[in-house]
């Protein structure tokens, strides 16, 4: 198992009270868990032995001594626990540290996460489709229009849906060579969450984008693509999940470009050729 700070920290909100608080002291003081039995740290977190053995097996550990081995293995590498909220009274200096090393660090965090195969079975699943349709709500309406165009431009027939009505409609007239792709940090929300449900009930190839941990639209994706951006009481809604999610478009953009290299480099020379057209007819206005 790889990365535990990392999985822990980003499934953090989504936890259940128990896990949670054992989560909260793993992640504050991952040092300091190294030495701990699961006694000792049952007994920090207020929880029982069980509870942590369970959290350990959800992330993917059989059990506490490979979760140490593993947090070692990430503390190691000189990334762990460096995510800092903003409090009253930081200078415009650490605005700018703490932003940017957020940003830096769900980046980093993400490709920890993120799993190639899984990358690559999404990728063929929006080749192999004769429509592609990407919804996203709120913050992710932008990253499902980006990722729309992007796709545009290798000649797939592609749109993003925002609206949650048209969401809705749109998912409700999918079909079996409809891949959809759903974006949602939270994986909870409602209007995405039922779009994603009535596009599986109509035999789309569905797929989400949703940050690390379980979420109810995991439960009607075929593929499931996993991002791992920390979102703190100052920064719901941060750029750092945005970036995190445009990480996993450019991995399914470069996939679906090499699966169909020349028709790719086509379709990308002509689309850029029309927009360079626009161009000079816009500088002679």
């Amino acid at each position: 198992m790889d990365y535990p700070l990392a999985r822990l920290k980003a499934s953090l909100r989504d936890l259940p009270p128990t896990a949670r608080r054992i989560a909260e002291v793993i992640v504050r003081n991952p040092e300091d868990v190294l030495s701990m039995s699961v006694g000792d740290l049952a007994e920090a977190a207020q929880s029982s032995e069980g509870s942590v053995i369970g959290l350990c097996q959800q992330i993917g550990a059989k059990g506490f001594p490979e979760l140490k081995i593993a947090i070692a293995r990430e503390i190691s590498t000189g990334r762990a626990l460096l995510h800092e909220d903003l409090v009253p009274g930081d200078s415009p200096a650490d605005v700018v540290k703490k932003i940017g090393t957020s940003h830096m660090l769900a980046v980093q965090d993400t490709l920890k996460v993120l799993d190639p195969d899984a990358v690559n079975r999404a990728a063929m699943l929006l080749v192999e489709a004769q429509r592609i349709e990407f919804y996203g709500i709120g913050s992710a309406a932008p990253i499902a229009e980006d990722a729309a165009y992007r796709f545009l431009r290798l000649g797939l027939v592609t749109k993003s849906v925002t609206d949650s009505h048209a969401q809705a409609v749109s998912a409700g007239f999918a079909g079996p060579k409809v891949a959809t792709v759903t974006i949602s940090h939270s994986g909870r929300t409602q209007e995405t969450l039922a779009a994603t449900r009535i596009a599986r009930e109509a035999g789309a190839r569905t797929i989400c984008i949703t940050n690390y941990g379980r979420s109810p639209l995991q439960n009607y994706c075929e593929v499931v693509l996993f991002t791992a951006a920390e979102e703190t009481k100052y920064r719901m809604e941060a750029l750092s999940s945005r970036l995190a999610q445009m990480v996993v478009i450019d991995a399914l953009y470069g996939c679906a470009a090499i699966a169909r290299w020349e028709k790719s480099l086509s379709a990308i020379e002509k689309s850029y050729d029309i927009i360079a057209t626009k161009r000079l007819l816009n500088s002679e206005k």
